[in-house]
């Protein structure tokens, strides 16, 4: 990379590696994998706070879904992975209050919600990948640091008369968890209401065998055992696993980015921000080339073309996130062979067992839901020469608007899209629906139409017929069209329209990842912005000067 290059990375970036790790030791033995909170007190991302007692950032969050994420693909041997902490006596403090205290609105949003994407993350690896998570609970567990616990198919929870589990945010900060944890405490860990009630008041929280009683951790462990029977537990839950007993792995080589003022490019993508239009243009490019088997999946790896996208979309969706916030609108395109996209399809279906294909469609499921819980408005277009087809068709279904150009261009080319086998049950959204069952909410027979359309190249007006796109735009009216609607798009109120997508893009049933970040964010969104918490006379700016916050009680 080039120093003007180097000179124009994000301000946050979220790509790191474990020799970079300042917060994280990983190590690997046999079947189990320890992953172990140790935080630098001076490695916060940002200045003006230190990071005491294993309390965490955004930087310390980025560090955990990295080594989440490698323990999934370069370490397939791996069947339990326990979460414990390097230092005596605490687990982790959660959420670092003096960088809750200073950070802007936007960034505390943000945080939160990458938090939670990776924390479900480590529930999708237990449940889907065969690499179970143990959390083994040291010392004091609060607010984030339990919460982070909570993410854990079995916690254990030292007995040494001083370890406890708590969730003090509302008692002590005038906020309150932030990161699932209120929601997990009663849909996962299935905590009675009430006690959940108590347990949320209590500054101090609960340990010992009311904790064990209570459900708010699975097992109560002697000091003089603790080592040992995590050993034991992980060793259990390791030969619940149906990954290999060894390796290799694909290494995750550090993605090809390239940044300027207003682009960032990688192999298979391309952004375009259109800075005075608050939008950017997101150009996906298929596949040139593919590997005949499972053999050749394995000599690509991580540059084989579905991972290398999911990887690449994956970056630029974090980046406009985090560092791009008056980016309001995405605008999807793609250039490439439907057939090539179809045939990628096959390759991760007809090799779906196998542990490293069954990742990178794990891999890709977890991206949608990324983009479905984008604060940005989704526009696709669906032009001559678009690729969109089976995985990448999916991305045409999350869009708010999906318009498709009707007849041919210049070059006399038409507009075709298409769907897969994958479109059917491969990427499920956070509410357990695919996107074309949720599409199809009022109309199920839509959802058999569709079936009997598998594999099938669409022209616009057939797949307005059958419900894929929004609308189809002859040559004559496709750019005024177009035009028009991104204009008028980005005139609306931001908050607006966040509010509106957040509640229209995930339809149907509700799950624990929904309430998450429908319930539970939305009123985070609000409290984390109230005078009682964050005012000069608020619980944050008060915590732990000795003077009371002074609070507003009237309730609205």
């Amino acid at each position: 990379m080039t120093v003007e290059l180097e000179r124009k990375k994000p301000k946050i970036d979220f790509q790191t590696h474990p020799e970079r790790y300042r917060h994280w030791r990983l190590r690997c033995e046999g079947r189990i994998a320890y992953l172990l909170m140790d935080v630098d007190p001076a490695g916060g991302i940002a200045e003006g706070y230190e990071l005491k007692l294993n309390s965490y950032d955004l930087g310390v969050d980025i560090e955990l879904a990295d080594a989440v994420q490698r323990l999934r693909f370069e370490h397939p041997e791996i069947g339990a992975v326990v979460l414990g902490s390097a230092k005596d006596g605490v687990f982790c403090a959660g959420a670092n209050i003096r960088m809750l205290a200073g950070a802007t609105h936007a960034h505390k949003v943000n945080f939160c919600k990458f938090t939670n994407e990776t924390r479900l993350g480590i529930e999708d690896a237990s449940a889907h990948s065969g690499q179970i998570y143990l959390a083994a609970i040291n010392g004091t567990a609060a607010g984030g640091g339990y919460e982070l616990a909570m993410a854990a198919e079995h916690i254990l929870l030292i007995d040494d008369r001083r370890s406890a589990v708590s969730l003090p945010e509302v008692a002590l900060l005038a906020v309150l968890p932030g990161t699932g944890g209120l929601t997990r405490l009663t849909d996962k860990r299935r905590v009675r209401r009430d006690r959940a009630d108590l347990f949320c008041l209590l500054e101090e929280g609960i340990r010992g065998e009311r904790a064990r009683q209570w459900r708010l951790v699975d097992e109560l462990v002697p000091p003089s055992a603790f080592a040992e029977t995590i050993a034991a537990r992980a060793k259990a839950l390791a030969e619940r696993s149906d990954r290999p007993a060894e390796g290799p792995g694909i290494a995750l080589a550090p993605l090809a980015r390239e940044f300027s003022e207003n682009t960032i490019r990688y192999p298979h993508l391309a952004v375009e921000i259109d800075r005075a239009g608050r939008r950017a243009t997101l150009l996906i490019h298929g596949p040139d080339d593919l590997p005949a088997d499972r053999a050749g999946i394995f000599r690509e790896g991580a540059a084989f073309w579905p991972l290398a996208l999911a990887r690449a979309l994956d970056d630029a969706l974090l980046h406009l996130r985090a560092n791009e916030p008056e980016i309001g609108l995405l605008v999807f395109k793609s250039r490439g062979d439907l057939g090539r996209v179809l045939a990628a399809d096959k390759l991760l279906e007809d090799h779906r067992e196998d542990w490293l294909v069954r990742e990178i469609r794990l891999y890709l499921k977890r991206v949608l839901k990324r983009l479905d819980m984008t604060s940005r408005s989704l526009i696709a277009l669906v032009e001559p020469g678009s690729c969109f087809a089976g995985t990448l068709a999916e991305i045409v279904l999350a869009a708010d608007r999906a318009l498709m150009f009707s007849g041919a261009d210049a070059s006399q080319a038409s507009a075709r899209m298409a769907l897969g086998t994958l479109n059917f049950g491969a990427y499920p959204m956070g509410n357990d629906l695919t996107r074309l069952a949720a599409r199809f909410l009022d109309a199920p027979e839509g959802l058999s139409r569709a079936r009997d359309l598998l594999n099938t190249p669409l022209a616009a007006e057939d797949a307005e017929d059958a419900g894929l796109i929004t609308l189809c735009l002859d040559d004559i009216d496709w750019q005024d069209e177009v035009r028009v609607m991104l204009e008028e798009r980005a005139s609306f109120s931001p908050d607006a329209l966040t509010a509106m997508e957040a509640n229209l893009r995930v339809p149907g049933p509700e799950t624990m990842e929904t309430r998450i970040f429908a319930r539970l964010t939305a009123w985070q969104n609000w409290v984390f912005q109230r005078p009682n918490a964050i005012g000069e006379a608020g619980a944050l700016q008060r915590y732990g000067s000795g003077v009371q916050p002074d609070y507003d009680f009237r309730r609205v």
